[in-house]
């Protein structure tokens, strides 16, 4: 895909389709990470931490929180 810089009030943007940035995981108005190294500019979506709600979504919705979890005898110096 080829593009242009234009004028973007007093900045200057680059147009994506929309099919690139599907390609790409990205969606409107999400913030990328830009780098610049040898006449290159590289953007990329930035790290972001998992929500709990995103965690358990993996594992189909379903999480046990309730209750205790036994971890075993104590194997340092805890103190219970």
């Amino acid at each position: 895909m080829n593009t242009q810089i234009k004028a973007w009030g007093n900045s200057q943007g680059v147009r994506l389709s929309k099919e690139v940035l599907n390609k790409a995981g990205i969606i409107l108005n999400e913030i990328l990470k830009v780098d610049v190294s040898e006449g290159k500019i590289t953007l990329s979506k930035k790290f972001r931490h998992k929500t709990l709600e995103e965690r358990v979504a993996e594992y189909g919705g379903k999480l046990s929180l309730d209750g205790e979890y036994d971890w075993g005898d104590p194997v340092g110096k805890e103190a219970w």
